[in-house]
């Protein structure tokens, strides 16, 4: 049912004053680089000849509030206030070899168990998949287990339209052939102790890329967003 005006009104004074607010409780707010660029960038790719790099906020977007919310909504969770906050800055890394653009990477804080995890993505500019993940920063009991090259590999050509449809494969038809998401399983390895630190991680993969989707690729996975959101709302309806 559409809302009415008062509802619109009422919802975008929500918005905004959660916006204000966390922009407020945020002046701490802490962001995630790479602790050297250069020998980092060039190990990721060899053929590398130079690179840009970029700090994005969110409140210094055009639609900075509705972008905050938007991004609330397709991370699936709330968002904290110093990690995730609406003036968090965020450095993108554009790695050239010569004239021609060969990858971005570019990395988030989520809080884990241990103290907070840094998840970097290195991604194909073209298909916007993952080409590596990485920790920078981690602490946690299972740390060794979760930097292992085997378990990172899971995410190799992965895209956040795999992640959107797992909102419904998960829902409506779990263990489906076609859920990549679905298919990425921890270190059996790792300790009770860690399980934490594993959801963190999922959640900073697609905290990734979900940000990607708005600084670089225009937002271009929204389409497979919308059709889980409509699908769910399908599924909702059967009797």
């Amino acid at each position: 049912m559409p809302l009415s005006l008062h509802s619109q009104s009422l919802r975008t004074m929500a918005v905004l004053s959660l916006f204000l607010s966390l922009q407020s409780a945020s002046q701490a707010a802490i962001g995630c680089t790479l602790s050297n660029p250069g020998r980092d960038l060039k190990a990721l790719y060899p053929t590398m000849t130079s690179y840009r790099e970029e700090l994005r906020e969110i409140r210094t977007l055009p639609d900075g509030i509705a972008a905050y919310q938007w991004l609330q909504e397709r991370v699936g969770s709330d968002l904290d206030p110093v990690y995730e906050g609406p003036d968090t800055p965020y450095t993108l890394y554009a790695v050239f070899q010569q004239e021609r653009l060969i990858g971005y990477v570019h990395g988030v804080n989520v809080p884990g168990r241990g103290g907070v995890i840094q998840v970097f993505l290195a991604i194909d500019p073209e298909t916007a998949s993952i080409v590596r993940m990485f920790f920078q920063r981690l602490e946690s009991p299972g740390g060794a287990a979760l930097r292992n090259p085997a378990f990172r590999n899971q995410f190799v050509g992965l895209t956040l339209a795999d992640f959107y449809r797992h909102d419904y494969f998960s829902v409506a038809d779990p263990n489906h052939p076609a859920d990549r998401v679905g298919r990425l399983v921890p270190p059996a390895s790792l300790p009770e102790a860690a399980q934490a630190d594993w959801q963190a991680t999922l959640r900073g993969v697609r905290k990734n890329l979900v940000l990607l989707d708005l600084f670089v690729f225009e937002r271009r996975h929204d389409p497979f967003f919308a059709r889980s959101r409509d699908l769910l709302t399908q599924e909702e309806k059967k009797p």
